[in-house]
């Protein structure tokens, strides 16, 4: 099956992760801005899913528990981003947590990923270490 092409964006499109314009939201960071805390990593992650954007998700995983690829799944559309809770993530602190559900459609179907999420600093940003 053919992969799908991410959706072209413009600047008054709505953020995958819901939380305004991408070009004022995610696409800051999917640029190479770094995230100024986890939640704002958790949510240009979930958009980064959204969008195909496999690199930016890599790019973001800390190097001792990333995976060697990330593929994306042609069934598979992110909906919607929940954020649960955060913790964590100040200036001071060296790690942080996210609690999120992730809203998807997989061959049709609706379905729901929840997940307590665990960010960590390295070498001055923010990235993904994995679930508590």
């Amino acid at each position: 099956m053919a992969r799908r092409s991410p959706k072209p964006r413009t600047a008054s499109s709505v953020c995958p992760c819901g939380r305004g314009p991408y070009a004022e939201c995610c696409a800051p960071l999917h640029d190479g801005k770094p995230a100024a805390d986890p939640e704002a990593l958790m949510r240009s992650r979930f958009s980064a899913y959204a969008l195909d954007n496999s690199d930016f998700v890599l790019r973001t995983w800390h190097p001792e528990t990333r995976p060697g690829s990330v593929e994306p799944d042609p069934t598979l559309r992110w909906t919607s981003l929940e954020v649960l809770e955060h913790s964590g993530g100040g200036v001071f602190d060296a790690e942080g947590t996210v609690e999120f559900r992730a809203h998807f459609i997989d061959g049709g179907k609706p379905g729901v990923m929840a997940e307590k999420s665990r960010f960590v600093r390295h070498d001055g940003r923010w990235v993904y270490w994995g679930p508590l």
